[in-house]
């Protein structure tokens, strides 16, 4: 069994727009339905994120977004894979359906590249530093 800290980082362009680290009020029995839950708390928050640039005329144009765990990424992909996942049903109709419509592209990316991990995880000196360049973050106190 895991207690997980979800987090995610959205993303216009190079400016990233919303993030997020929450403590899952769940317990995963496995590192595949953790990040499940994370991709679908990520998708509705991309969702919202649709209605209210289309408030303001901006088409929102099909989403890259980018998981470290391939098991979690062939789950969305395959629909025969659900037999031994019925403990995350929910959660794959929700995604599969905005991976189906094309709307949501599954794209896996090495962990030690993944922003989110900056707000889940203790990262050693290197690794925090090329995240919080990717995120665009810079210390103003410290020089370059």
């Amino acid at each position: 069994m895991l207690i997980a800290t979800i987090g995610f980082c959205v993303f216009l362009g190079d400016s990233l727009i919303s993030w997020k680290s929450k403590k899952q009020p769940t317990i995963s029995r496995s590192s595949a339905e953790a990040e499940y839950h994370a991709l679908a708390c990520v998708t509705s928050e991309i969702l919202w994120l649709k209605q209210l640039l289309r408030f303001f005329d901006v088409k929102a144009q099909p989403v890259m977004l980018f998981c470290d765990n391939q098991s979690a990424i062939h789950l969305a992909s395959n629909p025969f894979s659900h037999e031994h996942s019925k403990h995350v049903d929910i959660d794959c109709h929700f995604i599969q359906e905005h991976v189906n419509s094309r709307f949501l592209h599954l794209v896996h990316v090495k962990s030690e590249y993944q922003p989110a991990d900056i707000l889940t995880k203790a990262l050693p000196q290197q690794q925090f530093h090329l995240i919080m360049s990717k995120l665009g973050i810079l210390d103003i106190y410290f020089p370059p």
